[in-house]
Parts: C-alpha cells; structure tokens; sequence
C-alpha cells in the first residue's frame, strides 16, 4: 500500500507488531460487540430472568465461539478477507455481502455516536450533540495518526480493560448472589430462547463477526501454519466479550435481587446508580463511553474494510474513507438528534441476513473449497459445529427479518 496513513501500512519489528496487532484483533472483536446496545440487552434481559440469565449466557457463549472458530480460521488460512471469499464462492456474493454490512455498520454507527454521547452526559452532564461530536473528533484522530493501525490496537486494548475493571467494581458492590447464578447456568428456572439469540446475534451478528478476523489478516497473520494461534485470538476475543457481559450481569443481578427496580427509560444507568450512587452512574457514563467509542471505531475500520478489495483508490486512501464514514455518521446524528429507530430496525433486520449468509460462504470454503485454504485439510467437527451454528443462524435472520413489521407498522 502506498498510503503511509493507512491502517496496515506501518509495519514494526515482525513479532512484537503481529503480537500487538493479533491482540488488537482480539480486542477489536471483543469490544465492537460490547456496543451500547450490548450494555441495554444485558441489563433488560437479567432484570427479565434474573440469575437464569446465566444460562442463556453460557449458550450464547459456546454458539459465539462455533461460529467465529469457523470464521476466523477459513478467513485467516485463507487470507482472504470475507467479500473476497464470497465472490470466489457466488458470483457477485462478495459484492451483496459488502453492500449489507456498509449500510448496517453506518446506521448502526449512528447509533454507537448516540451511544458515546449518553456517556459523556452521564460522566460529566456534557449536552449529548456536544458529547456525540466531540467522541467523533477522538475516533477520527485515531484514524488520522500517522500510525493509525497501532493507535487502533491499542485504544480498543486499553478501552476494553477500562470497561472491564469499572464492571467489576460494580458487581462487587452490588454484591450478586454468586451461588444461584452458578446454580441457574446449569439448571436454570427459565428458559427463553428468544434472548439467547437475540444475544447470539448481538455479538456475532453484521460486522462484528468479521472485524477481528480481518484485522487479524491485515497484520499477517495468515495460513495453516498459523492455525493454532488463529484459534487462541478467537477464542479470546470471544472470552473476553463474555466476561464484561458476566461481570455486566453480576452487577445488574445484585441490584433486583436486592429488589431495586429499574426505571423503564433507562434501566442501564438506574442500575448502576442503584448499586454505587452517584459514583455508578459515573461509573456508567465512562463504561457506556468506552463502549460506545470502541464500537465505532469497529464499525468504521470493519465497514470500509469490506471495500478495499473492490478498488485501488479505496486501497490507498482507507483512512480518510474511514473518516469520511465517522463523519457522515455523526452529522446524520447530530441533525436526528437521536439515532432513527426505523432505520435501525431496517439495519437490524439486513443485519440478520448478513450472518447466514456469509457463514454459508465460510463454511462452504470449509468443505469445498480446499483450494482457496491453501491445501488445508478443514476438521470435520469443526465444520459440524460450524452447520449446526448456521442452521441457527438461519433462525436468527427470520427473526431479525420479523422486525421489518414493526418498521412498517
């Protein structure tokens, strides 16, 4: 590439970039799932069910972890990025799987500045379209730097382990009752399957199943000889995702089982203030910032990402494309006022098709298309996993497609 501000362009000493970048990749997942609306799903959903929220957590866990296995090891033994793979496997697949994800990452990127701009009010009582534009300016001086993909990596390093800890403090105050949730995500009182997938396709839904993987690429981390570490950053990007949503839960849980209830507007703050006072709701405002930051720099660099294979400008002026996306995301939110709710639906319902779809791309290179995976002999078990995710996939798309009622209703 010949953009020196590019993203990938500024390699450093071999190991200690890759090692940055794969941990950046990890981080990069991780985080671009803990979106503000991960922080809402969770608090809504364990006031909902209380501790049986531990159990659609551990299902949720495990299908999140079939299906990024499947995808992080066929993109990166590949090397081949997501769009790349579709057109490979489906003439023109590649092209339908990036306009998907384009349109849903910048709407659901209007959302995210939304997201920062709660945060900052909550954390410093800063007006949202101050808040909303100011945490724009932050993420587009990110992309801006002269080393932007080391300044990406660490940010959303930093970030994620800022919301975790801050979590943290919250579920000890809150102190959750550790035994029944323990209890419940074995044999839990309740089951709804309706939450697991809608936690399902929370954090492997639309963009987000494909920002780590093709970070990951983009560093040089590609090939069978890589696998093994290909699956630990999968794994771990996963994990971590988990625990902020276990640590999240907790702290939820310790406040109505104690028997505080949340206001209905804004369950997510009136949880934390129940559990710290004045200092959660602070607390709450940097977490929900951090969160909401972090996804739109996911959003952005993941979005574009599925772009640059289709041209050589795009290629060599990625960031200021980036850019350009934070911005239009923002001027968009700061003329709404709010992130749009059809649009967002409409989003969310692409969204869904996004999954399915591209995880049949990934899941036939598996098994059909050894060619493209370098020789690579793909495990039967893992592909097994990798149908069985998809076939619920499929699921997930007709519900996130049923959401079309309420945008034209």
């Amino acid at each position: 590439m010949t953009d020196s501000t590019t993203v990938d362009a500024t390699p450093a000493p071999p190991d200690r970039s890759r090692r940055g970048a794969v941990i950046g990749a990890m981080f990069l997942m991780a985080t671009s799932a803990i979106g503000p609306g991960f922080i809402t799903q969770t608090t809504v959903f364990t006031a909902q069910l209380g501790a049986a929220m531990a159990f659609a957590i551990v299902v949720s866990v495990l299908v999140d972890i079939a299906i990024q296995l499947n995808v992080w090891r066929v993109v990166g033994v590949s090397g081949r990025r997501a769009q790349d793979l579709g057109n490979r496997v489906v003439p023109g697949g590649g092209y339908a799987l990036a306009a998907l994800d384009v349109f849903g990452g910048l709407v659901f990127n209007i959302g995210n500045i939304a997201g920062t701009a709660l945060g900052l009010n909550a954390l410093f009582g800063l007006d949202v379209k101050i808040g909303g534009a100011v945490s724009a300016l932050v993420a587009i001086a990110i992309f801006l730097s002269k080393r932007a993909g080391i300044a990406m990596d660490r940010i959303v390093v930093v970030l994620g382990g800022v919301m975790i800890l801050m979590t943290l403090y919250v579920a000890i105050v809150s102190d959750p009752p550790l035994g029944d949730a323990l209890v419940q995500a074995a044999a839990p009182e309740e089951i709804d399957f309706l939450i697991i997938t809608t936690l399902i396709g929370g954090t492997v839904g639309g963009y987000i199943t494909y920002a780590g993987a093709h970070r990951m690429i983009e560093s040089g981390i590609t090939g069978p000889e890589h696998v093994s570490r290909i699956n630990r950053s999968a794994i771990t990007g996963i994990l971590v995702t988990a625990l902020m949503r276990v640590l999240l839960f907790l702290a939820v849980l310790g406040v109505v089982a104690g028997g505080a209830k949340l206001a209905e507007a804004n369950p997510a703050p009136s949880a934390f203030e129940h559990a710290a006072g004045e200092a959660g709701l602070r607390v709450f405002g940097l977490i929900m910032w951090s969160a909401a930051i972090t996804s739109v720099i996911g959003a952005s660099y993941t979005s574009v990402s599925f772009l640059v294979s289709f041209s050589s400008f795009i290629e060599k002026h990625r960031n200021r494309i980036v850019v350009a996306f934070i911005a239009v995301s923002t001027v968009i939110y700061l003329l709404l006022g709010t992130a749009p709710a059809k649009l967002l639906v409409l989003a969310g319902a692409l969204n869904g098709l996004i999954l399915p779809f591209g995880l049949a791309v990934v899941l036939w290179v598996a098994a059909r298309r050894r060619d493209l995976l370098g020789g690579y002999r793909f495990p039967k078990w893992l592909l097994v996993l990798g149908v069985a995710a998809w076939l619920l996939s499929l699921y997930l798309g007709w519900n996130a497609l049923s959401g079309l009622d309420e945008l034209w209703g």
